[in-house]
């Protein structure tokens, strides 16, 4: 995947924003179209999607993993289930860290099936039966907000409130996979993420239907072990600049930097790259969780070496409302099964 324009994410008016606008109108109707048509199956786990209305990263993995943990604690026994973006393994499969890597399902497959029973699939409903014979009781869907295939229970959209909608418009002219308003139908909650004034189209959206709107905030986790050090960070996730402010907030000393693509699938030559500069200049190698977990697990010299010398910098995802969210999911989970 190759990275996001930048011209996404600005306000105000752009030329190749407005080349390309003709093609999104058409984009958005489709998709919006689309969003709306009747689910094509239901699973008999319920369904709990989380989503967002752009493309790139607003944290839905880390939230996933961290609404896992608290539905464990409620009794709950979760697993998930995600389409695999950026593996070649079409599904259904029940991933296996031990048999599969980064390449087969993705990289935030391998970060779930850490947390619980995870499957890969494209088809969703072929991909919930898989899970149904897993031992679960509530399923977590990371993305497919916008694919209606599968019936969700509950849908929780994510809105990064530093960049928003970006522009406002819909792909390939702006972030938007569907026009907001469309998406906003399918929405039962909003949840913002982070500090700042981008949200407010967003805010006033849930405002007119009434959604209720929870806040969370990515958490990058603090290591000793970097104090002191010159850092060169590399990433290729869907935003890599907001992980290198994050390590400046933290207090490090970062001297260099790489954005790769989202998903990105390194090589021998990134990965000598990376390691030739970082000693070349004194720096040590920083990245995410997710660059590691397709880093080390592919096969080679280099990349066995850069896995084990670069440092991940964990985060965590702190829902501020989470009691709130816990009351919403038991209401949902309530009103299903009065239905059944």
């Amino acid at each position: 995947m190759s990275k996001a324009p930048d011209f996404w994410w600005q306000q105000g008016f752009s030329v190749a924003g407005a080349l390309l606008a003709p093609v999104g109108w058409i984009y958005g109707l489709v998709a919006g179209r689309r969003m709306l048509a009747k689910p094509k199956a239901e699973s008999r786990l319920p369904v709990i999607c989380i989503g967002n209305f752009v493309v790139g990263g607003t944290g839905k993995t880390p939230f996933a993993i961290e609404l896992a943990f608290r539905l464990r604690e409620e009794g709950y026994t979760p697993g998930f289930l995600l389409r695999g973006y950026g593996g070649r393994t079409k599904g259904p499969v029940l991933v296996d860290p031990d048999r599969h890597d980064a390449a087969d399902v993705g990289d935030e497959a391998l970060l779930l099936a850490r947390h619980g029973p995870t499957v890969v699939s494209a088809l969703r409903p072929q991909g919930a039966r898989l899970a149904e014979e897993q031992p679960i009781d509530i399923l977590l869907m990371d993305d497919g907000f916008q694919n209606p295939a599968l019936k969700k229970d509950l849908s929780l959209i994510l809105v990064d409130c530093t960049v928003g909608f970006g522009n406002g418009r819909c792909l390939p002219a702006g972030p938007l996979r569907a026009p907001a308003e469309r998406q906003i139908i399918k929405a039962d909650c909003l949840v913002l993420v982070g500090d700042g004034n981008a949200a407010e189209t967003a805010i006033h959206l849930s405002g007119r239907r009434g959604l209720p709107i929870l806040h969370a905030h990515i958490r990058p986790q603090k290591d000793t072990a970097l104090e002191g050090q010159k850092l060169f960070a590399f990433a290729g996730i869907g935003r890599p600049q907001k992980f290198f402010e994050a390590l400046k907030d933290l207090g490090y000393l970062v001297k260099k930097v790489r954005a790769f693509a989202d998903h990105h699938l390194y090589s021998q030559a990134d990965v000598r790259a990376l390691l030739t500069e970082a000693e070349e200049e004194g720096l040590q190698l920083v990245t995410t969780s997710k660059d590691m977990a397709r880093l080390e697990t592919t096969e080679g010299e280099l990349f066995h070496w850069i896995a084990s010398t670069a440092i991940v910098v964990d985060v965590r995802m702190d829902i501020d409302d989470e009691d709130r969210l816990m009351n919403l999911i038991r209401e949902k989970l309530r009103q299903r099964s009065f239905k059944s």
